[in-house]
């Protein structure tokens, strides 16, 4: 069957309101940056080189419109971007702390995100893509739920290679016993795993990274590649007994973090889809790690995400490739 996407995606689209600046009267002002981490994914994935589509809802409201449009002009699909009458898109409010890293606020009780159903999983639309990809803000309510994993069986019957961020956002879980049990059920239907270093503590309990990388690949055979992101640490690729550290790119124009784990995740997902998954080398997971590294430090100098990714040439001649 001849693919016309090389990456569909599912999960949230919504509007992330960033701090910039304050106004003359001495208020903040926040500034609305398209996001949400399935499509921050797909806009770097584009950047490669890649043909991607979006499935998730916004709300036929001004910022849904703005977010198609968005969407449009960077060349994501929005064939199944699908929108609600009643549902207001989902926003969530970022705060800045001084190290770059930042604090969520969502406006999302519902949010349209929320009201993706499983009669809109088109199958064959799900099997014209390589890869197939999602997270865990598309399992925090029953109905969407059922809808993602209709979308993932669909995609894992069809031979699709499967990638998962868990991208875990406690403020969305009605409890953290509920989010562990749907992580796990998306980590056990994914060949790549991007996951950072406090949800692979959060799923095993140890602050040890390789011992809980063990852990999960023990309780999760079907996991083929599993790189673990440890921010000013670097990141970590475990692939068949082998276990490849790469240092991080620090820099001081680092203002905040958005979208730098999704950056990543994107990057080693287009060097799977290049290079496969069997038979990858420490030199091969070394390039990959360098290359995610590399691209995830760069977007940390950016407000937002899904518009400023950085090109494939930005990245190498950053890296020194």
């Amino acid at each position: 069957m001849c693919k016309k996407f090389d990456v569909i995606a599912l999960g949230e689209l919504l509007i992330d309101f960033t701090e910039n600046g304050v106004s003359g009267q001495g208020n903040p002002i926040f500034e609305a940056n398209p996001g949400g981490a399935p499509c921050n994914v797909l806009a770097m994935l584009n950047k490669l080189g890649k043909k991607t589509s979006f499935l998730g809802v916004v709300g036929k409201d001004q910022f849904g419109t703005a977010l198609r449009g968005t969407l449009e002009s960077i060349g994501i699909d929005t064939s199944h971007l699908y929108e609600d009458e009643e549902v207001h898109t989902t926003l969530a409010f970022v705060h800045t702390f001084e190290d770059g890293d930042r604090d969520f606020a969502f406006y999302r009780n519902p949010g349209a995100d929320m009201m993706l159903q499983e009669d809109q999983i088109d199958e064959a639309y799900i099997q014209s893509a390589k890869a197939f990809h999602y997270g865990t803000l598309s399992m925090t309510h029953e109905g969407v739920r059922k809808a993602t994993y209709k979308a993932i069986n669909v995609a894992k019957e069809a031979g699709l290679l499967i990638s998962f961020d868990p991208n875990l956002r406690p403020p969305l879980w009605k409890s953290m016993e509920e989010a562990k049990a749907q992580i796990a059920y998306g980590l056990s239907k994914c060949d790549l795993l991007k996951i950072s270093e406090e949800e692979l503590e959060f799923m095993t309990g140890t602050k040890d990274v390789k011992e809980g990388a063990h852990i999960l690949l023990k309780e999760y055979p079907n996991l083929k590649l599993m790189n673990v992101t440890m921010g000013k640490e670097g990141s970590i690729a475990f692939y068949e007994g082998k276990e490849v550290f790469q240092k991080p790119f620090l820099q001081e124009n680092t203002i905040e973090t958005t979208g730098a784990g999704d950056t990543f995740g994107a990057c080693a997902l287009n060097y799977v889809l290049e290079h496969g998954l069997e038979g990858l080398t420490e030199e091969n997971l070394q390039e990959m790690l360098r290359f995610a590294n590399g691209a995830s430090s760069l977007i940390t100098t950016k407000k937002g995400a899904l518009r400023v990714m950085p090109e494939k040439e930005e990245v190498t001649a950053f890296i020194g490739a």
